[in-house]
């Protein structure tokens, strides 16, 4: 996994999103183990501390589950993972149409930019 972490924002929030989208679009399989706290967070340059913060997140909003002596995996609860996917998507659509409206297009102009993209594929 990719790591993009930015001095702007808190980093246990970049992770968390990050690791988030991870399991969303299934770069992390539904059951499947993640690497270890120490090994993600050498992937990513921070803290051990930092990514095990972003990870208790990810467990508390039921992305995953740690068990004792198999670590932490990835939930097996679809429903779970597609909520999580619609938040996310639903965050980015309020990300453009904010930049949108920033850029003087109306909510229609936006939408159909929109459309227009989609057509093309």
């Amino acid at each position: 996994m990719e790591w993009s972490i930015r001095a702007d924002r808190p980093v246990y929030l970049q992770l968390l999103e990050q690791l988030e989208a991870a399991v969303a679009s299934g770069v992390y399989a539904p059951g499947e183990r993640l690497p270890g706290v120490r090994e993600l967070a050498a992937q990513a340059g921070v803290n051990p501390n930092t990514m095990q913060r972003a990870l208790a997140e990810l467990e508390a909003r039921g992305l995953v589950r740690t068990q004792r002596t198999a670590g932490r995996t990835v939930t097996d609860d679809a429903q779970a993972i597609a909520a999580a996917r619609r938040a996310l998507a639903e965050r980015h659509a309020r990300d453009y149409l904010a930049s949108a409206r920033a850029l003087g297009l109306d909510d229609n102009e936006a939408a159909a930019l929109l459309a227009a993209v989609i057509q093309e594929g």
